[in-house]
């Protein structure tokens, strides 16, 4: 690791944006390391004081790539951080309902307990987390946000969903896992939202007990758990054998496309 640069997954502390790291740092199974200081991953912008709207704005991002739905952005839009936005949206050929759907109806304790007790929240994130590979939105939305890095001059770029940690939990770890992250290290940066989001939802969360939810019912919806991200990850597996297989077949990126990420995302 470079002299004076913070341990990997290290939280970058902007209040209104929890959850926002660096994925440099890591180290890759070639004796490199992914570039500081180039990509980017937090919880939608739209919430951001207009303090930390210049905090962000001293990262010097250049593209924001936003894996929201058109009504997650149209309820709150991303705010302005000098940065060229992208919308890609993962979800749009969802035809059931998830978590995000689910979360919408807080004011419905009896309907969030209904579909939440007896293990059926972490049933409906691993279902999601099938959904990242299996929607063709979704192959499309990452196959255009890889095509995107590796076109013209995105970096430092951002990348973020609403509560930035499924969308863009799984974008990290196919970054990470591409670049030739140890999978356990992928993990690691995973389960860090746990640490650097669950801390900054505690006054929703205390709101929604007192409405009768009890945390430990919404912990699998609101949380990150390594089952989710082994789901994806052995079911991107089990259809394209490998992460370099998924790039390819899965996202349609060419070997040109792949050998610029890598030159652009790993230390020389």
């Amino acid at each position: 690791m470079s002299s004076g640069a913070p341990a990997p997954g290290t939280g970058i502390p902007v209040r209104t944006l929890p959850n926002l790291r660096d994925l440099g740092g890591y180290a890759t199974a070639a004796g490199s390391r992914v570039k500081h200081g180039q990509l980017y991953r937090s919880v939608l912008l739209g919430r951001l004081s207009d303090d930390d709207v210049g905090k962000v704005r001293e990262l010097g991002l250049k593209t924001v790539f936003d894996f929201r739905t058109a009504a997650e952005f149209e309820a709150s839009p991303d705010r302005d951080v000098g940065a060229r936005m992208i919308n890609l949206d993962v979800l749009a050929d969802r035809t059931g309902e998830g978590p995000a759907s689910l979360l919408a109806k807080m004011n419905d304790p009896e309907a969030v307990k209904a579909a939440l007790t007896d293990g059926r929240g972490a049933e409906l994130m691993r279902t999601a987390y099938r959904e990242l590979i299996d929607l063709p939105s979704a192959r499309q939305a990452y196959g255009t946000f890889f095509d995107d890095l590796a076109s013209g001059d995105p970096f430092p770029a951002l990348f973020h969903c609403t509560t930035g940690k499924d969308r863009t939990g799984w974008a990290a770890a196919v970054t990470l896992l591409f670049l030739g992250v140890d999978e356990e290290d992928v993990y690691r940066d995973y389960l860090l939202t746990n640490e650097q989001l669950l801390p900054a939802l505690k006054p929703i969360l205390t709101h929604i007990e007192e409405a009768g939810i009890e945390f430990d019912l919404l912990r699998p919806v609101i949380g990150v758990d390594r089952s989710y991200l082994e789901t994806a990850i052995d079911l991107m597996k089990e259809q394209y054998g490998s992460i370099d297989g998924y790039m390819s077949e899965g996202l349609g990126l060419g070997d040109e496309v792949l050998e610029v990420l890598r030159d652009r995302l790993i230390e020389a």
